[in-house]
């Protein structure tokens, strides 16, 4: 039986379903998702303000 991949959306997701569960603490969420607590803010912070839309890959292509 293949492993089962996670596509980097599905990640998130999860993520941020923990995140609205309550972990014990931040930094132990983020350390559980292997991902640095900067990033984890990012998530929440665009989950807060976009909802689940806020969660897709952004471009990083400079603003002019």
């Amino acid at each position: 039986m293949p492993w089962r991949e996670l596509k980097p959306m599905d990640l998130k997701l999860l993520f941020i379903a923990d995140y609205i569960k309550g972990p014990p603490s931040f930094s132990a969420l983020c350390q559980a998702y292997e991902i640095s607590r900067k990033t984890g803010y990012k998530w929440v912070e665009r989950y807060e303000k976009e909802g689940p839309a806020g969660l897709e890959e952004h471009s990083r292509r400079r603003l002019n």
